[in-house]
């Protein structure tokens, strides 16, 4: 949702990127960083430290707006960058769903860890649909946006997962559920938009 919304950051991240470009970091090193802050917030979520772990996970969101707009700002957008951010950003979200899987949230309706490993398997899908139908010609040009989740919005679901598990499990594990349906939706969401050229 929030890519479709992005015109509206725009001015933001011009702001940030010239703001974060003073610092002497590329945007590759800008994007490795966030995945030093995940592993932190990761130790601190496995031991129930929700609040820090929160704390620590939304700089590391905010890292993954960073990057890009220190790219465009100072003209160092490549190739590989995009697809450095790309893999990390695959490796922050298995890493923070693991941390929610290593914890003991309440079941509901089926155990909750087999919620969170269809919450990944439908993270993973969500991008290998885009990836796949551009590498098999389905697509002429890589899909930019569709369905209900993006990345960021998922980011901030799991965010929000870890904040309000610090006040009730119960509630965090209504909004695994709810995450995981949504992003199951977003994934045939992707499937029937490539599909339908």
């Amino acid at each position: 949702m929030l890519y479709f919304k992005r015109k509206y950051f725009d001015k933001l991240s011009k702001k940030i990127g010239i703001t974060f470009s003073k610092l002497s970091l590329s945007p590759n090193q800008w994007t490795l960083s966030s995945l030093i802050l995940v592993v932190i917030s990761f130790y601190f979520l496995v031991n129930q430290n929700f609040l820090i772990a929160t704390i620590v996970f939304a700089f590391t969101i905010s890292i993954d707006m960073i990057d890009g707009a220190v790219a465009r700002v100072t003209n160092r957008v490549t190739i590989f960058g995009g697809y450095l951010d790309t893999i990390i950003d695959r490796l922050i979200e298995f890493i923070m769903i693991l941390g929610l899987f290593l914890n003991q949230y309440p079941d509901f309706i089926i155990p909750i860890n087999i919620w969170l490993l269809f919450l990944l398997f439908g993270s993973l899908m969500i991008t290998y649909a885009k990836s796949s139908a551009f590498e098999k010609g389905m697509i002429k040009k890589e899909l930019k946006g569709g369905g209900i989740l993006e990345h960021p919005d998922r980011l901030i679901l799991i965010l929000a997962i870890i904040l309000i598990s610090n006040f009730s499990m119960l509630y965090a594990s209504y909004l695994i559920v709810i995450t995981t349906i949504l992003v199951g939706i977003t994934a045939l969401q992707r499937f029937v938009i490539v599909i339908r050229g």
